[in-house]
């Protein structure tokens, strides 16, 4: 069987067989979330598919100053609840000292804190905010958006999905390829492979998204060097 990695811990805390290989898939860190020991070699019944998120926090930085040339102050909005919420802090932190950029970090663990922590984003004078990736900035998509336009913020989503709402831009994954290339392994498992010698698959397409509405709409103009590295751009 396969779950999506948000369903996957709480599922095995009720102690289920561990007999049953299992096949997950968009998981931001399995080997943090002790899925699997390596992604190299799992080691156990479970094997999948990784969007690497936290990897990709050098580019999104690098990407959103070059949109933003004033930008000096990045807001990181996080759900601490969720396993690769430390690596989104250390990468940020790491990548926005070598641009020369101050990284602040705000969380929200229920979609009814979403909107107290964009207001500590407009109080600490946060130019732009990157979201970390997870299930409940997942379904809060749509109200992301409104929220960081209401504050004049520009926001930097991690996948097509969560940019699609009204981001200003994205940078990850192409989830929809992921997702597809699930069944291969699941198809291995089934013809006899085992999860712990099938190495966990890292994404091979990287998405770089623009809504140049949303730019205008923010006073911001696209220099064209971004514009020809985008691989989509909204009008």
């Amino acid at each position: 069987m396969y779950w999506w990695a948000s369903e996957l811990r709480p599922r095995w805390s009720l102690k289920m067989p561990l007999t049953i290989p299992v096949v997950f898939t968009l998981a931001p860190d399995p080997v943090a979330a002790k899925l699997v020991d390596s992604l190299a070699r799992p080691g156990g019944n479970a094997t999948g598919l990784t969007i690497v998120p936290v990897e990709l926090s050098s580019k999104r930085m690098q990407l959103l100053k070059d949109l933003v040339p004033s930008l000096s102050r990045v807001g990181l909005l996080v759900n601490p609840n969720e396993q690769p919420s430390r690596g989104y802090i250390s990468e940020g932190e790491a990548a926005a000292a070598k641009l020369g950029l101050a990284q602040q970090t705000f969380e929200a663990r229920t979609f009814d804190e979403i909107e107290p922590s964009f207001d500590a984003m407009a109080k600490a004078d946060v130019q732009a905010v990157v979201l970390g990736a997870g299930g409940l900035f997942y379904q809060a998509r749509f109200r992301i958006p409104e929220l960081a336009m209401t504050r004049r913020l520009p926001v930097c989503a991690w996948s097509k999905e969560t940019f699609e709402p009204g981001a200003l831009m994205s940078y990850g994954a192409d989830q929809l390829s992921i997702v597809r290339r699930t069944v291969v392994y699941v198809d291995k498992i089934l013809k006899g492979a085992r999860p712990a010698e099938l190495p966990v698959e890292q994404p091979t397409t990287l998405q770089f998204l623009l809504n140049l509405k949303i730019a205008k709409a923010l006073g911001l103009t696209v220099p064209p060097t971004l514009l020809a590295l985008a691989d989509e751009v909204t009008e």
